[in-house]
């Protein structure tokens, strides 16, 4: 179902519903990528999201720019601005990215932030705004114990 919502959709991606988008053909999903339940992506432009990424549930995704401009707004002019969430890169749950963001390979996002500006490749950013706390290091890594 989801390869005839969404203009691209990736080899053993999943989307677990509910998932809402306001147009799907603007949204692109990388191969294993996991966008979890309540997913809200507002396409207005394009959503690109790399290969096994993780996005978490209640997660919105939002393209739209809105005028500040009472009269402007209310005449329904808007803008939009691309969203790139790169590979392996994964958003907490309740995340929100506003129009025009980046987030890099194998970044980590936490919980409830809201993603303002760019985020670099392989670090922690949490909060809001959302800001980079550190970079992802050997210490972040789990070591399985693995029955032989």
């Amino acid at each position: 179902m989801a390869k005839a919502i969404v203009k691209e959709f990736g080899e053993n991606a999943n989307i677990i519903p509910p998932f809402t988008c306001d147009y799907g053909c603007n949204v692109k999903v990388g191969d294993n990528t996991v966008i979890n339940h309540s997913g809200v992506f507002l396409d207005t432009n394009e959503i690109n999201i790399g290969k096994h990424a993780l996005i978490g549930p209640k997660s919105g995704l939002y393209g739209a720019i809105h005028p500040f401009d009472v009269e402007a707004r209310n005449e329904g002019i808007e803008k939009a601005k691309t969203i790139n969430i790169g590979d392996g890169a994964w958003l907490g749950g309740k995340v929100i990215v506003v129009p025009g963001v980046s987030i890099g390979k194998h970044s980590v996002i936490g919980a409830g932030s809201v993603v303002t500006k760019d985020i670099p490749d392989d670090v922690v950013a949490v909060g809001n705004p959302c800001r980079v706390i550190r970079k992802i290091t050997e210490d972040d890594k789990i070591n399985p114990i693995r029955k032989k």
